[in-house]
């Protein structure tokens, strides 16, 4: 039984605390919606999601009043597309980004997930097809949410695909020149991707997937943070143990949201994801959690080891909370979306190397860092190289969100707004990595994936 001190407790921590329900989302599987007409296909995409969700925010809506937690983001995923689209005599999946598009609308979500294809090993035409979309689809829709997974730790990486991704990111910037870029706010390159991901913008449903599941992401800086403030000076045993227990509190929350959004809609619940995910507002931010342990910036030297302290806490105190976790699960630390990251960037102390060292303990990965809109495309794929290498060797799901922002330089700041924020334009490294980007190819899975 609950006793008041808990439950007021629990009321601060969403009053003061910027505690919340980050998303619930609805994974919808759209393997019954193949055709060879494109259109035809396109308006059976539109007519299942529709179906499915249409009592996706209502619900949410209904529990955040009932309950009093506020749960920010109602969000849709669904099958990739190159799957889909694939028995579809076109040569664009443009029409069914659309209609994705469209019936996020009809149903009140802000974003949808699954414009997305698998080329770890190979693509097929339908991800070639997919991948060649990607930027007219970003730039003619608002809500549509893009991803390519180029490589795992059984497969290794497609360097070919790499190299197409780094083409497909900087032309996604051009043609949304206009918004500062914020076409490839909506596009992830992953390694690892997972199946059952609630967040955007990299979220898919999986064909390991039920019919329909409804997965729930937590979120939290700011609860962790203020926890913190208790214990200034103690050992970190000490920080650990606080942050598990917290962890515990918020990842509970999720479950209970969680399984009540699942019996009104009637659709199995799936997983509760434990990543700590910032905003822009103050007191919500990853990087001043990772201060308060004893950093003056964040990005200075012990920044890493905070950042795998808190990752692993966080698991380790969500994972008694909830029967089923999965997702990412970790700590998010998107540039613009983190007001201590932003300020820290801007200060100069957090470089773009350093976020690639601190990715190696944390999920997911480089996520949402401006970088001058001159970037070329090789620069980009090798970042992406770099990431997925991390993922590969470190079996964790790694991803890059770059933002390319056209007509910007170092020191320019881009403005997105929301959720997604704002981000200093960083540098990146001037000395080329065209030649090894054009060796295409396939770099060979580690060692470590003979594990069978």
């Amino acid at each position: 039984m609950l006793r008041m001190k808990e439950i007021l407790s629990t009321q601060d921590m969403i009053d003061k605390q910027h505690l919340d329900i980050r998303t619930i989302t609805m994974g919808i599987s759209l393997l019954d919606c193949t055709d060879r007409d494109v259109h035809v296909c396109a308006q059976k995409i539109y007519d299942k999601i529709v179906r499915c969700a249409k009592d996706l925010v209502k619900v949410g809506q209904d529990i955040e009043w009932e309950f009093g937690i506020p749960i920010v983001n109602k969000r849709i995923a669904v099958t990739p597309i190159s799957i889909v689209g694939s028995s579809c005599d076109t040569d664009s999946y443009v029409p069914l980004a659309v209609a994705m598009d469209q019936a996020a609308k009809t149903c009140g979500v802000n974003f949808i997930g699954g414009f997305s294809a698998l080329v770890q090993k190979g693509a097929t035409k339908g991800d070639e097809i997919l991948m060649n979309s990607i930027p007219e689809a970003l730039s003619c829709t608002e809500r549509v949410c893009a991803s390519v997974n180029v490589g795992s730790t059984k497969a290794g990486i497609n360097m070919d695909a790499v190299a197409k991704m780094g083409h497909i990111v900087k032309k996604t910037s051009e043609l949304t020149a206009d918004q500062d870029g914020l076409g490839c706010a909506k596009l992830v390159v992953f390694a690892n991707a997972v199946e059952d991901n609630p967040f955007m913008a990299g979220a898919f449903h999986g064909v390991g997937e039920p019919e329909c599941v409804i997965n729930v992401g937590v979120s939290g800086p700011g609860v962790v943070y203020h926890a913190l403030q208790s214990v200034k000076g103690k050992p970190f045993d000490i920080v650990a143990e606080t942050i598990k227990k917290t962890a515990f509190r918020i990842t509970r929350m999720g479950q209970i949201v969680g399984v009540e959004a699942s019996k009104r809609l009637g659709v199995p619940f799936g997983i509760v994801d434990l990543s700590l995910a910032p905003t822009p507002a103050v007191g919500d931010s990853v990087a001043r959690i990772l201060e308060e342990m004893g950093l003056e910036t964040c990005g200075t030297h012990g920044t890493t080891a905070a950042l795998a302290l808190l990752n692993d806490a966080v698991k380790k105190g969500g994972v008694m909370a909830s029967n089923h976790v999965g997702g990412l699960s970790g700590a998010f630390i998107p540039v613009s979306e983190d007001e201590g990251m932003i300020a820290a960037a801007e200060s100069g102390v957090l470089s773009l190397s350093k976020l690639e060292a601190m990715t190696c303990v944390c999920s997911v990965g480089l996520d949402m860092i401006a970088i001058p809109g001159e970037t070329s495309a090789d620069t980009i794929a090798a970042i992406i190289a770099d990431e997925a290498a991390i993922g590969m060797v470190n079996s964790k799901t790694t991803a890059v969100r770059i933002l390319p922002a056209p007509g910007k330089n170092v020191g320019d700041r881009i403005e997105m707004g929301g959720l997604l924020g704002s981000a200093p334009v960083m540098p990146v490294i001037n000395s080329s990595s065209a030649d090894f980007i054009a060796r295409g190819g396939r770099i060979p899975a580690p060692l470590q994936s003979l594990k069978n």
